[in-house]
């Protein structure tokens, strides 16, 4: 195969020459297209616009011009502003990375990254740092059991402990209402997500444990079990994530 003209084609190249598994490789191409947008001069779409839109074609030499590197410190800069430094700084290894790869290839002359450096991100809380919104998309669009995506949609939108959480029962519901009430604690309330799923979860049950197995009430262990299977291939470490790192990001968006 020659040189590569085409960005997204020297992108493509790279991973499938790296050694990653399928949710790493589908995290990092999402990175290395969000700068293709920056290297156009153009803000990287949000949420939904994001997953449908096209980026635009660029040469792969335009990282060799005298204002790349000044283009993606400004997007890096960008970035952080709009989905935090932890968020943005993954987004600067892939892309470091890719370049590297690119330039062993004899693609690229110089590095536009070498003077790029890691923002600073606030230091991580118990059970690590809470999840940037793009990452809280990712968790609740998983493709998961209704229980988990009721449970997931809970936690994040009340914010609330995992143990008061999981030690809700069916009759502590007030679905109309969209709220619980336990005796001795505030009422916790809830938003669309869990409107939706929890009439589907309750539905023709009168007590017992909301969140349930066929042995009793779902423990904390069990539902971190899964959250962190679950959530492994969205993880760029290939860890996969916390639920108190979920029930914070619910916290921080009440703050």
């Amino acid at each position: 195969m020659g040189e590569p003209v085409e960005y997204a084609v020297a992108a493509e190249r790279f991973l499938s020459a790296v050694p990653l598994g399928e949710g790493s490789r589908r995290v990092y191409r999402i990175a290395l297209t969000t700068w293709a947008w920056a290297l156009a001069d153009r803000t990287p779409p949000a949420g939904h616009d994001r997953r449908n839109a096209v980026p635009p074609v660029l040469p792969l030499g335009l990282l060799d011009g005298p204002a790349a590197a000044d283009r993606l410190r400004a997007a890096l800069d960008a970035r952080t502003g709009a989905v935090g430094a932890r968020t943005a700084n993954r987004e600067l290894s892939v892309l470091v990375g890719a370049v590297t790869w690119w330039r062993a290839q004899g693609w690229l002359r110089h590095d536009p990254t070498a003077g790029l450096r890691p923002r600073a991100a606030p230091r991580p809380g118990p059970g690590g740092a809470r999840l940037e919104p793009d990452q809280v998309r990712a968790v609740l669009r998983l493709p998961a059991d209704l229980r988990e995506q009721a449970f997931w949609h809970l936690l994040y939108e009340t914010g609330a402990p995992i143990e008061r959480v999981l030690a809700l029962d069916v009759d502590d519901l007030d679905l109309p209402g969209r709220r619980a009430r336990v005796r001795g604690h505030p009422p916790l309330r809830w938003g669309d997500g869990s409107a939706r799923l929890l009439p589907l979860l309750a539905l023709g049950r009168v007590g017992g444990p909301l969140f349930a197995t066929r042995r009793g009430r779902l423990s904390y262990r069990r539902a971190a079990e899964l959250f962190g299977a679950a959530t492994r291939p969205l993880d760029p470490d290939g860890r996969g994530w916390t639920l108190r790192q979920l029930s914070a990001a619910g916290r921080g968006e009440r703050a």
